[in-house]
């Protein structure tokens, strides 16, 4: 799999298909490599490599070229006569005008699946525009969805859109691949951020498209989904947060010494929805955490604690998955870090390799092809 996109989506895609055992030749520009090689989420660098490189590229080889000098081209060329998968996150029209676009790489590799990952897709008024994940998530409804009503849009703390995309490539390109198998064809998959951030909101805009359209409200506080009623949502308690899944007012009534919300409607949970919730907000602080999770859990409420990362991986629960690893390089750079989010057969597939230095694999790549 020959891997020629940068930043987030695409790397995220070839990412999950090296856990499930793709071979993936990273191709990166000769000497600066990859952008996201300086792209620092803090003041922490490893190997000369922002973390977030690291955290995306591990287990894959580099192949540095300059695709502007006609004998790097041809190489690549070469390269991609002989590869299963290729892609790309260039702006739209950029890869066709360099020379490896989707019609020029079929025609060179018939069975060449070719993945394509942009902004908005490849027509229409934002075509041009930057294939940013904020910005992605601001057009796309789900950072105006997302928070307290008060408090104005809230994006994401992470870069969903990137995420869901590379997720999103990822499946076309095994579903093409198995047709390859069947026809001996390739095919172009091709998706955006925005079809990825909209599919994530399949649930809810489905109930829009089929309510008249009539725009949901978000809780007045304590909220997490525009379209459940109360208690849904997350409440300060006396010493962190407790988050309460959906519940029959009846119980919590009950549970929480709360007279008022037994024998509601139940329509009420969603009519009522910041009254009831300002009331479970004012009893939730008068205990702690703990407290709380001891009476609710027994009687099977939908609840939890909030916790932060240091908390989550001294859990059991956590440790008990073995969702971490430690990849290495040959420079002696040692990175602990994720491992791929399920498991085959029981095994939880592992990679012990860290994520290359530019062109570490380019003498040896171009003997073993040729090139």
């Amino acid at each position: 799999m020959l891997d020629l996109s940068q930043f987030l989506s695409g790397p995220y895609c070839s990412l999950r298909l090296a856990d499930l055992g793709a071979r993936v030749i990273k191709v990166e520009r000769a000497g600066a490599g990859d952008l996201s090689r300086q792209l620092y989420l803090s003041d922490t660098e490893l190997g000369g490599d922002s973390t977030i490189f690291h955290a995306i590229n591990r287990g894959k080889e580099s192949l540095a070229l300059d695709l502007k000098d006609p004998e790097d081209l041809a190489a690549l060329h070469r390269l991609v006569a002989q590869a299963d998968v290729m892609i790309q996150n260039f702006r739209p029209g950029v890869a066709e005008r360099i020379g490896i676009g989707w019609e020029e790489m079929h025609a060179l590799n018939p069975g060449l699946v070719y993945g394509s990952i942009s902004g908005y897709g490849d027509d229409g008024p934002w075509v041009k525009l930057p294939g940013q994940d904020l910005l992605a998530q601001a057009r796309s409804g789900l950072m105006w969805l997302t928070g307290d009503a008060p408090q104005g849009p809230v994006p994401m703390g992470l870069a969903v859109g990137d995420m869901f995309a590379g997720v999103a490539l990822s499946q076309g390109i095994l579903a093409a691949l198995v047709r390859r198998g069947i026809d001996g064809i390739g095919r172009h998959v091709q998706t955006s951020l925005l079809e990825a951030l909209v599919d994530l909101q399949f649930e809810v805009l489905t109930t829009w498209l089929n309510d008249g359209r009539r725009l949901p409200q978000r809780s007045q506080a304590n909220g997490a989904h525009a379209y459940l009623g109360a208690p849904y949502g997350v409440y300060a308690a006396s010493d962190g947060y407790l988050a309460l899944a959906m519940t029959p007012l009846d119980k919590l009534a009950a549970l929480m010494d709360l007279p008022e919300l037994a024998g509601r409607d139940p329509g009420d949970a969603f009519r009522d929805r910041d009254g009831i919730k300002a009331r479970l907000a004012e009893r939730v602080a008068e205990r702690s955490v703990e407290d709380w999770l001891a009476i609710l859990q027994p009687a099977d409420i939908w609840c939890s604690e909030v916790l932060n990362w240091s908390e989550l991986v001294d859990t059991e629960a956590f440790q008990r998955l073995d969702l971490l690893q430690t990849v290495c390089r040959g420079d002696g750079v040692r990175i602990d870090t994720t491992r791929a989010p399920l498991t085959i057969d029981g095994r939880r597939p592992a990679t012990p390799r860290a994520a290359p230095r530019v062109g570490e694999h380019s003498a040896a790549i171009r003997k073993e092809f040729e090139l």
